[in-house]
């Protein structure tokens, strides 16, 4: 696709890009004249540069910023070395505490690195401000000249597996960091990527493969967006003006890069003994980072099918704390006493030396699970007779994920972007220039409001009967805004009106979702309220009955709700707060 002939949609001076990640994040921007050339972040990581930085968070012990990423990791090793540590908090993985949408609210708290817990909203907040402020910095370094907020639309990126509630966390967050909210959007990670590899500009796409910038109108694939803690799928279809439809609701799992290097974390204790890891880790915070960097660059140079041996380098304190714990003089009679690795491990020259199909043990379970997921989504009708799929985010930069997802799908084209692990960070700036790259959506979840039904014998149960304002209804009555998996155009609204009683001071509406496509009542199993919308009633209003519209707006990134009131035109404030605990 030509994207000279593309215009820009935004109507600022640039579009950035935060990818908030759950190991590793950064920034990326374009200018709106020339929004094709992306300029990214750069992160010094010891005598290494990096387009992305940990996700790690440094705060002192009044919860008040410190650092973040490289910087943050560096210093904490500092503070280790001169046994100050305990005075600061630091965060690591800590973006998969919204995964649990059901249970999230504002309170939610997340555990530093040694079992501390803070607001999350606060350790969020904190990130979300850095990034920002770097970009700024960075942005005004490259004009000669200071950027104003209103010169910048922002985007920052979710998984779209997350629900309703995670989105208003991250937009709440986002707000407290001083991003304005009608300044914000919020793009799906896998639909960025997806967008990212539909304008990729030809001489950066692999000759050799599929590239998906020639993707057919009416031609279907698959997006596996394999992050640092979720595996997000959605399926997409190019439609005749080469925007994209999703023809499935996104799903997925926690089946990312970390589950990877939890396993060789487990690996590395059970080498030396039960909860000796967490103790050598306590003493020896740089070497323990080190370990880590070292995994994260082996395990996705490790290839899948040769048979052989592999080395991993460890530092040797790792070597030295351990013979000291067990009491001897070569590490090889520790790993003697781990019966499991017994005749697999060995030891040697600063190094642990094993076979690789024992290193791809690692991978195993996470890999296992991806495939069993991508395979029962193949068995979708609208799915079946997909042929492509695309693989992004910085876990499908693995060889042995790479191998796995090729060989089990040998039938389908896979398609893996040059910098896969970049493809939603450029993509998210696309987004924010031409957010009409995405035409439809399908609905994740069945949405719908209470409503007290006149109450109808042949269908209702008569624990449900009652009478309110004289007349014979039926209590929780689901009635249906949006079913589940309904393909949704953005802006798709739907609208009921309401009566207020008079002395009346707020009109309350509670919203339920549900898995079942047709729920009845909104007690039933799978329904849950998502949030109440709140209206408030001025005194005119209060004292005299009402027609109130109140419209939900569907099939964008996020919900959005309306409320007028019929008898004056006006069109009134809506609260709606998902986090109240």
């Amino acid at each position: 696709m030509d994207m000279e002939n593309i215009t820009s949609k935004c109507k600022k001076l640039l579009v950035t890009a935060i990818d908030f990640g759950t190991t590793y994040s950064g920034y990326a921007f374009s200018f709106r004249d020339d929004w094709s050339r992306i300029s990214t972040s750069v992160w010094q990581g010891g005598s290494l540069r990096f387009n992305k930085t940990p996700t790690v968070l440094l705060l002192n012990n009044k919860a008040e910023f410190v650092a973040f990423g490289f910087d943050a990791e560096d210093k904490y090793v500092h503070y280790t070395e001169i046994g100050t540590d305990k005075e600061y908090y630091l965060f690591q993985r800590f973006k998969m505490i919204l995964h649990q949408d059901k249970e999230l609210n504002r309170g939610v708290k997340c555990k530093d690195i040694r079992g501390r817990e803070l607001e999350a909203i606060k350790v969020f907040e904190h990130c979300i401000r850095f990034l920002k402020d770097q970009m700024l910095e960075d942005i005004s370094t490259r004009l000669l000249g200071t950027v104003v907020a209103d010169d910048i639309e922002y985007v920052l990126t979710v998984p779209a597996i997350w629900g309703d509630k995670a989105k208003m966390f991250m937009r709440e967050a986002a707000s407290n960091a001083g991003i304005k909210s009608e300044s914000l959007v919020i793009a799906l990670e896998p639909e960025a990527a997806s967008i990212y590899c539909q304008y990729l500009p030809y001489e950066k796409q692999d000759p050799s493969s599929l590239n998906l910038g020639v993707v057919k109108p009416g031609e279907k694939y698959m997006v596996v967006d394999l992050g640092g803690g979720t595996v997000d799928i959605t399926v997409h279809e190019k439609d005749q003006d080469h925007t994209l439809a999703e023809l499935v609701p996104a799903s997925g799992g926690p089946w990312g890069g970390a589950s990877v290097d939890d396993e060789f974390m487990k690996f590395l204790s059970r080498l030396a003994g039960q909860n000796t890891l967490n103790d050598f880790k306590e003493g020896n915070m740089e070497d323990y980072f080190e370990i880590c960097r070292s995994f994260e660059a082996k395990k996705k140079t490790i290839l899948p099918d040769k048979d052989g041996a592999t080395n991993m380098s460890l530092p040797q304190s790792y070597f030295k704390y351990f013979m000291k714990r067990h009491k001897v003089n070569d590490f090889n009679e520790v790993i003697q006493k781990c019966l499991p690795y017994k005749d697999k491990v060995t030891s040697a020259r600063g190094k642990i030396k094993m076979e690789k199909q024992q290193f791809r043990l690692f991978f195993e379970e996470t890999v296992k699970n991806i495939l069993k997921y991508i395979e029962d989504l193949f068995q979708e009708e609208l799915v079946c007779d997909v042929g492509t799929i695309l693989m992004v985010g910085g876990f499908s930069e693995c060889k042995i994920v790479q191998h796995a997802v090729r060989e089990h799908f040998k039938g389908k084209k896979v398609v893996i972007p040059e910098e896969a692990g970049l493809a939603v960070l450029n993509g998210a700036v696309y987004f924010g220039h031409i957010p009409q790259a995405i035409s439809r959506r399908s609905a994740r979840y069945t949405y719908g409001i209470q409503t007290w039904a006149p109450f109808d014998r042949s269908s209702h149960p008569v624990s449900k009967k009652t009478v309110s304002d004289g007349r014979t209804r039926c209590r929780d009555v689901f009635f249906k805004f949006v079913q589940k998996g309904e393909r949704i155009y953005p802006g798709y609204s739907k609208s009921q009106i309401f009566t207020t009683l008079q002395t009346m001071d707020k009109l309350n509406c509670h919203v339920y979702i549900s898995d079942n496509p047709s729920p009845v009542f909104t007690d039933e199993e799978g329904c849950r309220r998502l949030g109440t919308l709140k209206i408030p009633l001025t005194e005119a209003e209060s004292r005299s009955r009402r027609e109130i519209e109140e419209t939900m707006i569907f099939g964008e990134t996020e919900l959005k709700v309306r409320a007028e009131d019929l008898f004056t035109g006006t069109v009134k404030e809506v609260i709606f707060d998902l986090l109240q605990e």
